[in-house]
């Protein structure tokens, strides 16, 4: 098994050797993970910065090694139409677990659920479940989840669409015929005779709400350059969608390698 992972500040600077001691929420995780002197740990501060130490008791650690952060190649960015309230934190939860790296709440026009006057307590229960998620999946790094878009054209805006040209937007939708798998290998394989197509970067992975996405959103992101795919024969539901999504997209590209 893995060791387990603690999401807490590390020193600055830090060097094999170094003891600091664990703080707050996460020394009492040490204790209730009843950690034995010498076991093996690992504390990120869940962005930029992660070490593997041994447990020395009395929430210390000790410093072994400096961990590299991973980068995955592509990025994949989930824009999650906001689910009924009972599976929304279960959707984040899922998308992080199978490698979500960052997160985009989108109040889709045939969305159940709506954030209106309480989108900070959402955002913040979103976060929270994004942080569990990954501390569960032993990840080094947690997913930003950025604040509500509403709009295809605001997702544009979030990513920044057009100005690299790197990032491609691909839309589960069970009428689409392309497959998942076909259109992010080509997307990330991408390379135009004169260069003028650059390979992406990221994938935008857009998952509807359950009342599917609108017809005229499906336009607005076309228009954007938004490609339909087709994740499988079955429709599955929204807050599963992006996990088997991002499995998909796993066992095709280099993230997994």
């Amino acid at each position: 098994m893995t060791d387990p992972v603690f999401i807490h500040p590390i020193p600055e600077p830090v060097a094999v050797g170094d003891r600091f001691r664990l703080t707050g929420a996460e020394a009492k995780h040490a204790s209730v993970k009843r950690l034995e002197v010498g076991e093996g740990l690992v504390v990120t501060d869940g962005a930029a910065r992660a070490v593997q130490g041994s447990f020395l008791g009395d929430a210390t650690v000790e410093v072994t090694d400096i961990l590299e952060l991973p980068v995955p190649h592509p990025r994949v960015t989930v824009v999650q139409a906001i689910p009924k309230s009972d599976r929304a934190e279960l959707a984040v939860d899922l998308a992080v677990q199978a490698g979500a790296d960052r997160i985009v709440p989108w109040a889709a026009r045939r969305a159940i659920a709506k954030w209106d006057g309480k989108e900070a307590k959402a955002h913040a229960k979103w976060e929270n479940a994004a942080r569990a998620a990954a501390k569960q999946s032993r990840r080094l790094q947690i997913p930003e989840v950025t604040q509500l878009v509403r709009s295809p054209q605001d997702l544009a805006r979030e990513l920044g669409l057009g100005e690299t040209g790197a990032v491609r937007v691909l839309v589960l939708h069970e009428e689409a015929t392309e497959p998942l798998p076909a259109a992010v290998t080509a997307a990330v394989n991408a390379a135009s005779a004169n260069g003028s197509e650059a390979a992406a970067t990221e994938i935008a992975l857009v998952v509807g709400p359950e009342g599917g996405i609108s017809p005229e959103e499906l336009a607005e992101f076309e228009r954007l350059g938004a490609t339909p795919v087709r994740l499988g024969p079955e429709v599955l539901r929204t807050a599963t969608a992006a996990a088997v999504a991002l499995g998909a997209i796993g066992a095709v590209t280099d993230r997994w390698r």
